[in-house]
């Protein structure tokens, strides 16, 4: 099956992002640095990676800073010109968007992640897209949306990412009912937001990366509420089951969850470690810490 190729990315960044209060209190949680990157960087490295040319954000009050970060900054530039800076310099270009290629909606109430996905429906039309969660940060060899733009071009419908959970934390996610496992690829038979432990109907929870079929906006225009009384993507997503497919994707890497802390710091640790200029003196300090803390038990 050859599918229609996936240009267009939808990136939700309408939430609050209370769990890091005081922080968020000025800053937007996407623009809080992991190392020396934005977690929406890494979002948008990610996408751009898997082929994406327009990019979609739906934000709310209070996020002006994260539609600055992706302006030029000609001052900056400049004094780091005089001063011969060139790898700082191609650093930034990667935060610079080309004009027209970056779109904001604003989403005037928190009515879910389904409904943040529907406010972007009109710069859709017809077409498949991706969505990408900020929150969650992929370490891959091959970024994960790029594995599943791959695979999507085999299956078509709606793919989602997915990844093994314990049955105490399927809570927490959205959980397919798998009709046939291939491998990489599962077709799900449905979904089920948030379920019990004991009423998971696997352990395949997905995560936040999606590539959807239009027909999910049509599903959203319902504005059916779910679980938490809030407007899940999920069930809109589920809906095309017995229409052209859902499938989930057991992409190859690590995720983190930087949306809560324990997460976020995480993310941290295997990210500086993984920097080669970072890597020596930060393992250094890290094993001192752990030789410190067991001295003291």
């Amino acid at each position: 099956m050859r599918s229609k190729k996936v240009t267009k990315a939808v990136f939700p960044v309408a939430g609050l992002g209370t769990r890091f209060l005081p922080a968020t209190k000025s800053i937007p949680k996407e623009i809080m640095t992991l190392v020396d990157r934005p977690l929406i960087q890494y979002a948008i490295d990610e996408a751009r990676a898997a082929g994406i040319k327009e990019f979609i954000f739906v934000t709310s009050r209070g996020k002006s800073a994260l539609e600055d970060y992706f302006d030029t900054a000609p001052e900056l530039e400049s004094e780091l010109r005089r001063k011969n800076k060139t790898e700082l310099l191609e650093v930034l270009k990667a935060t610079n968007m080309d004009s027209g290629a970056i779109a904001y909606l604003r989403q005037n109430r928190p009515m879910g992640l389904g409904h943040a996905v529907w406010c972007a429906r009109r710069l859709i039309g017809d077409e498949p897209f991706a969505v990408l969660l900020p929150d969650d940060v992929i370490a891959a060899e091959k970024p994960c949306l790029a594995q599943m733009v791959e695979a999507y071009e085999e299956t078509g419908g709606c793919m989602v990412a997915t990844m093994e959970v314990p049955p105490a934390k399927a809570s927490a996610y959205g959980v397919l009912d798998i009709d046939e496992d291939m491998g990489s690829v599962v077709k799900a038979r449905g979904m089920v937001e948030k379920p019990k432990a004991e009423e998971a109907p696997s352990n395949l929870a997905v995560i936040g990366r999606y590539i959807l079929s239009p027909k999910v906006m049509t599903n959203l225009n319902r504005m059916k509420q779910g679980a938490g009384g809030e407007i899940q993507l999920t069930d809109a997503i589920a809906d095309e089951v017995e229409g052209e497919g859902v499938y989930g994707f057991r992409f190859r890497g690590m995720r983190y969850d930087c949306g809560s802390k324990a997460g976020f710091l995480q993310a941290t640790v295997a990210f500086g470690l993984s920097r080669p200029d970072l890597r020596d003196e930060f393992s250094a300090y890290l094993d001192e810490m752990v030789a410190q803390s067991r001295a003291a038990e």
